[in-house]
């Protein structure tokens, strides 16, 4: 059994996911094996919203180097959530903007 805290694990605050608040569309990181419906349900029982719909986007792993070093940045997944119409807004992000 999975907890909700399991699945949401940050919300991402950058320029593009802050411009979706105003038509209530939310993005976060996930954890990499969660599905929709889990992220969906997730998202209700945290913020207490009804959510209309789930996308989710593996984000591959990219070379980065410094100097003599050469590795690799993290795979994680990102989910942006889109909140039905009449439901309340997430309150976290309304300080944010």
């Amino acid at each position: 059994m999975k907890f909700a805290q399991d699945i949401i694990l940050k919300p991402m605050i950058t320029e593009k996911s802050m411009d979706g608040i105003s038509s209530k569309r939310y993005t976060f990181k996930v954890a990499s094996d969660a599905t929709k419906p889990e992220i969906a349900k997730a998202v209700e029982e945290l913020f207490g919203v009804e959510v209309a719909k789930v996308n989710t986007i593996n984000m591959k792993k990219k070379p980065k180097r410094v100097g003599y070093h050469f590795g690799y940045t993290a795979e994680w997944k990102k989910a942006i959530v889109t909140l039905k119409a009449s439901s309340k807004e997430i309150e976290f992000f309304n300080g944010l903007n």
